[in-house]
């Protein structure tokens, strides 16, 4: 399916997310470095989980949200509440204020308005295009998304240290014209039956609202395979998740300094804080040149395979980034974690949409989200772990974290193959 036949809502959040990724991968990987530096590793860790632990809550509420109030709604109120963060954010980072706990209240809104409309936003694709084309969307929103991840960690690396509150501030301004536009511009997707169900509802008290909550969530844990995707998804992100936690700090306190090319007396030296914004933005660049490619490459496997080699890849990836010292050994540890990645970056949302009943779908996606919103909520934790039993102990567990997620996807394609052959017996 080309973007040329896309619907208008996918075209406008393409190029608008697109930019705004830049904008956000200019401050993101440094901020558990400006965390650590202000409250220590170990409080900063703790103040990380609190305002992750916040986001698994927006998840759910988004996904709810978006089934009974529309994907519109939730995505330009979301996109103001992040404005608002940011807007925080960069006041208390700037010189003449530098208060480091509001901004982390600021970077904690942020955080929860993108939770509101992760799961709106999922739902939309799945609202507008056919089963059959939504990998191949969800895998250009995702190759969009990390060619943003080449460009900003390299400006980051220049404008962010100097002046965090101006790269924050522009977060803050493009999320208010994003918000202004998607308002302007949008049409509604969720499906009219489902929009005149809510309409029915008009009026209900709002413990009725909680209860109906509780109770489609209650269905979704029911679910057992949905169940094991999520739990298989949480181990997993314990390895990703640390490109921005765990990788920062690793490469600043163990590589003072790399030498990345050398000709007779002249070589090109970068420290460790400078190297790990090339490093994320080799991951980038991997990620916006081969994600379509890998993608079409991993529709000719079962997601069986792809789900399991997937966290293989990425449990031999984060073991070798662990053992390098160089910029050349890192570059291949960075390019094995990437595979990982983009194996299973598309196929993972098309299972999810394929699970969804129509009437659940953004609470599907929003459950689903749990994988990084719970995720990055106990990921901090390698941080103060780092500090307690050493760099090599804490890549170690999130190695064996890796495959055993991938020991627990096996069982989750054990459970749906029965069930998928039972329901086909009918």
């Amino acid at each position: 399916m080309k973007i040329r036949d896309w619907d208008m809502n996918l075209k406008i959040r393409l190029g608008g997310e697109a930019a705004f990724n830049v904008i956000f991968w200019a401050f993101f990987p440094f901020l558990s470095i400006y965390f650590a530096n202000s409250f220590g590793k170990g409080l900063a860790g703790l103040l990380l989980i609190l305002s992750q632990a916040l986001s698994v809550f927006g998840n759910l509420l988004g996904g709810y949200c978006a089934d009974r109030f529309g994907r519109k709604r939730m995505m330009v109120i979301a996109a103001f509440g992040q404005a608002i963060g940011y807007g925080i954010f960069a006041c208390a980072a700037s010189p003449w204020i530098s208060m480091p706990i509001v901004g982390f209240i600021g970077f904690s809104l942020a955080s929860l308005s993108g939770s509101l409309y992760w799961p709106a936003s999922q739902a939309m694709v799945a609202d507008v295009v056919e089963e059959k084309h939504r990998s191949s969307v969800f895998a250009i929103f995702y190759t969009a998304a990390n060619m943003a991840v080449v460009v900003g960690p390299l400006l980051g690396s220049i404008l962010y240290e100097d002046n965090p509150y101006a790269v924050l501030a522009a977060a803050s301004v493009f999320c208010l014209l994003l918000a202004v536009l998607m308002n302007w511009r949008f049409s509604e997707t969720l499906p009219k039956h489902l929009i005149d169900r809510q309409h029915a509802k008009a009026g209900e008290p709002w413990y009725r609202f909680l209860a109906a909550q509780l109770r489609d969530y209650r269905i979704i844990a029911s679910d057992r395979v949905f169940l094991l995707f999520v739990l298989a998804g949480v181990l997993l992100s314990q390895t990703f998740m640390q490109l921005d936690l765990l990788f920062p700090l690793f490469l600043k306190e163990t590589v003072p300094m790399t030498t990345i090319f050398a000709y007779g007396d002249w070589n090109l030296q970068l420290t460790g804080k400078q190297l790990f914004g090339l490093i994320v933005s080799e991951n980038g660049l991997f990620v916006a040149l081969f994600t379509v490619v890998v993608t079409k490459w991993m529709l000719s496997y079962r997601d069986r395979y792809v789900f399991i080699g997937g966290a293989l890849f990425y449990a031999l990836g984060i073991a070798m980034f662990s053992q390098m010292s160089t910029f050349w050994g890192f570059t291949l540890a960075i390019v094995v974690f990437t595979l990982a990645e983009l194996m299973s970056a598309g196929p993972q949302q098309a299972f999810v949409s394929r699970l969804a009943p129509d009437h659940m779908r953004a609470q599907y996606f929003a459950a689903s989200s749990l994988r990084f919103t719970l995720g990055r909520t106990i990921a901090p934790l390698s941080i103060p772990l780092s500090e307690w039993i050493g760099f090599t102990w804490t890549f170690g567990l999130l190695t064996g974290l890796a495959i055993l997620s991938a020991l627990m996807y096996n069982v989750m394609f054990n459970r749906y193959d029965r069930q998928t052959a039972t329901f086909g017996d009918l």
